[in-house]
């Protein structure tokens, strides 16, 4: 039976063989699944609730109370995420740049909104193909 010492390893570098590549980790391109629910919940909401409510909203509300006017999350991280999710089921690709920044300032990455992007894209197109097909539409 042979004896391998790895006291004397212990803090040393462990030889590579030349041609094994070292893998970089890569950026973090998903979404959790909260965020991806806060994407799906984003699609039924309108552009009107990324304005800030005016004076008069906020009164009626007050006075008649019901459903609140700007449906803002909590967590601004999530909000940021709301909005951009909002804009991309509604204009598709067509994002105003200081959302965008609002985004990534949030701490979402470009691949995480390339990601975002395309899964959106994807479900408007699937929505428009069901509309197309309902309304008797086809190539």
């Amino acid at each position: 039976m042979a004896y391998l010492n790895l006291a004397e390893m212990q803090g040393a570098a462990i030889p590579m063989p030349r041609d094994v590549a070292v893998v970089q980790p890569r950026t973090a391109t998903g979404l959790t699944a909260l965020e991806w629910q806060v994407v799906a919940i984003a699609q039924h909401d309108r552009l009107s609730t990324l304005e800030k409510p005016g004076r008069m909203a906020i009164a009626l509300g007050v006075l008649f109370g019901g459903e609140r006017p700007n449906p803002r999350l909590a967590d601004p991280r999530l909000e940021a995420l709301r909005r951009i999710s909002v804009l991309a089921w509604r204009k598709g690709f067509r994002l105003p740049q200081h959302e965008i920044r609002a985004f990534q300032e949030a701490g979402y990455t470009a691949d995480q909104l390339e990601t975002l992007l395309a899964s959106i894209s994807r479900g408007r197109a699937a929505l428009n193909q069901g509309t197309r097909h309902e309304h008797g539409y086809t190539h």
